[in-house]
């Protein structure tokens, strides 16, 4: 009896504010996607550091005609120079460090840059004399960088070393500044989200003060009263959180999964399964804040 009596009110309530529920499923859909966003963004970072940073080399290069580095005054390196670099990495004090390396020559290093760069209007007006030799060192442990760095950085006929994490360092820096503004967004929206959700709890008992004033005559208890109106707020935003998981879900598997893994094959992209982490989440923020938004809203406007 008494819980056809809570789903009767609630239905009565979603009924009579129709419209400014459909406003907190809207406004609570869109601060938990930009929340959701900015969580499987993290978790892309995670998963693409974790994925390149196995993969990341130190770049040698090697002094060009071009190259204007007081390391090759001299010139551009000479056959012993380039053999006595290659030992030195083959040597049992650097050989510890290194997993595997590669010689690249000018004119790889042109080929590579074509590849890179074929729609840039610059491709056609580089020539491999422009472009840097170099040995391309993967290491067994990637921090261990410096101590290529002090032992090749001195050798005649390299003209710089360069680590391959710190390009990889700001590319992570502006995609977590994404994450922080999505987050930024969200928490706008969720404030938005907030005072919509008292506005409708609000006006909702406003709306039937009679019911309740018959209520407290007949002795009807305090959670009796104000869980239907706790409920309603909380049903909206938990369809809003659901249809903000949906969303997410469906942004990882036609955007990311369909179209940008096929675009980018060698590029390790989280997985539609990632969102199963994030949805559970979505949907306990949204209930708590209703919950809490709605209490708070019953207590000062709603006396029991």
């Amino acid at each position: 009896m008494r819980l056809a009596f809570i789903l009767g009110e609630i239905g009565s309530g979603l009924r009579r504010n129709l419209s400014m529920v459909v406003s907190v499923i809207l406004v609570t859909f869109i601060s938990l996607t930009f929340v959701g966003a900015a969580g499987m963004l993290q978790l892309q970072i995670n998963q693409m550091k974790g994925y390149w940073y196995d993969k990341v080399q130190v770049a040698v290069f090697l002094c060009v005609d071009t190259s204007t580095a007081a390391s090759c005054a001299s010139g551009p390196v000479t056959d012993e120079q380039r053999a006595e670099i290659k030992n030195t990495l083959e040597s049992p004090a650097v050989a510890q460090y290194v997993d595997t390396y590669l010689y690249e020559s000018q004119e790889d290093a042109l080929g590579h840059f074509r590849d890179q760069f074929a729609n840039s209007p610059i491709v056609d007006s580089v020539t491999a004399d422009q472009l840097p030799e170099s040995f391309r060192v993967s290491l067994v442990d990637p921090e261990k960088y410096e101590v290529i760095n002090e032992i090749f950085s001195s050798l005649p006929g390299v003209e710089v070393v360069v680590d391959q994490r710190e390009i990889l360092e700001r590319v992570f820096s502006v995609m977590n500044i994404a994450s922080l503004v999505a987050v930024s967004i969200a928490a706008i929206m969720i404030v938005c989200a907030i005072l919509l959700i008292a506005t409708t709890i609000r006006l909702s008992a406003f709306s039937r003060r009679r019911e309740t004033g018959i209520m407290r005559l007949v002795g009807a208890s305090k959670a009796v009263i104000q869980l239907p109106f706790v409920l309603e707020g909380v049903i909206a935003a938990v369809i809003g959180a659901l249809l903000a998981s949906v969303t997410l879900w469906a942004v990882a598997r036609f955007f990311i999964g369909d179209w940008l893994a096929q675009q980018y094959p060698d590029t390790a992209f989280i997985s539609e399964g990632s969102v199963l982490l994030i949805a559970p989440a979505l949907i306990l923020l949204g209930t708590v804040l209703a919950g809490i938004s709605s209490l708070l809203t019953l207590r000062r406007y709603l006396k029991v």
